[in-house]
């Protein structure tokens, strides 16, 4: 029902695409939206690319790749901006916790701030989402993607339970992507 649901959402995005084209060229001044940044596998080659756009109500995520294995995976913003392939992607350290919460979706004291719903690869090897964090920001204060030391964007090879601590038991690391600062125009 979900992926079903899901399809339905992205299709209806799909064909209002021209309309929106046809809507930007009636702005003065070139449309900007937020830099697509790659994402690395565990071998360091790019297969894809995410994006990270502030909205009044939290941050957009979204990710187009290919070449993960099928199947759902824990999807998580971690609390440095480093995917170092060679470490297993561990240099971008654990989940970003500004808060000092615990870990899942389902514990009643909140959340990580980096917990985000798993995501599902289709057959074919990809995952292509787009997922509201609204307890984060790429704007200053506390809950600030674009830090000093930045964040990064983790793939997990298995699913989030939601609860284990601290971690979601959601295994190794397939996939990364570091979020950069919004660059000034």
């Amino acid at each position: 029902m979900m992926k079903s649901c899901r399809t339905t959402v992205l299709a209806g995005l799909l064909a209002a695409a021209p309309y929106q084209t046809a809507f930007a060229d009636h702005h003065e001044g070139p449309s900007v939206g937020p830099s697509p940044v790659p994402v690395l596998n565990a071998q360091g080659e790019a297969i894809g690319t995410a994006t990270f756009e502030q909205t009044p109500h939290g941050v957009l995520v979204a990710i187009d790749a290919q070449g993960l294995p099928p199947g759902e995976h824990g999807f998580h913003i971690h609390e440095t901006g480093a995917c170092d392939p060679a470490e297993g992607f561990s240099s971008a350290g654990g989940h970003f916790n500004p808060r000092s919460r615990e870990h899942g979706l389902k514990v009643n004291a909140g959340h990580h701030a980096g917990d985000m719903p798993n995501q599902f690869v289709d057959a074919d090897g990809t995952l292509r989402t787009v997922v509201l964090n609204s307890a984060v920001t790429m704007e200053t204060g506390l809950d600030s993607l674009a830090d000093a030391d930045g964040s990064a964007l983790i793939v997990h090879a298995g699913l989030d339970d939601y609860l284990t601590q601290p971690t979601g038991a959601a295994g190794g690391r397939l996939a990364c992507a570091v979020i950069r600062p919004p660059q000034p125009m």
